[in-house]
């Protein structure tokens, strides 16, 4: 899943007021926390995840999670990393992405 670079800003400015939900210890990045990372996109669509441990390889460590999730990464403040996925339902998505700029093949 690809995001416009307008669709990562209104998903940050959304993620700004979260807690994290999230949070990658001393264990890293185990099939429990995909699990958990999973049904909290499920539930809440954006989700911030905090790395407590791991800092110095987060990028790799979310590059995992969004492919094993198909997931996008709307942004990464500090130590958090802010991931998105739509409802799998379309009647249940509760957050509305700016539309995608329309292209022309000419």
């Amino acid at each position: 899943m690809e995001l416009t670079g307008k669709q990562r800003k209104h998903l940050r400015g959304l993620a700004h007021s979260l807690k994290p939900l999230v949070h990658v210890g001393g264990k890293g990045l185990t099939p429990e926390l995909v699990q958990q990372l999973d049904e909290a996109l499920d539930h809440h669509e954006l989700v911030k995840v905090k790395f407590l441990e791991f800092k110095d390889v987060k990028r790799e460590l979310t590059a995992e999670m969004i492919s094993e999730l198909d997931c996008a990464e709307a942004g990464t403040i500090g130590h958090h990393v802010i991931v998105y996925r739509p409802a799998r339902d379309p009647e249940k998505r509760s957050i509305k992405l700016p539309p995608r700029p329309q292209t022309t093949d000419d």
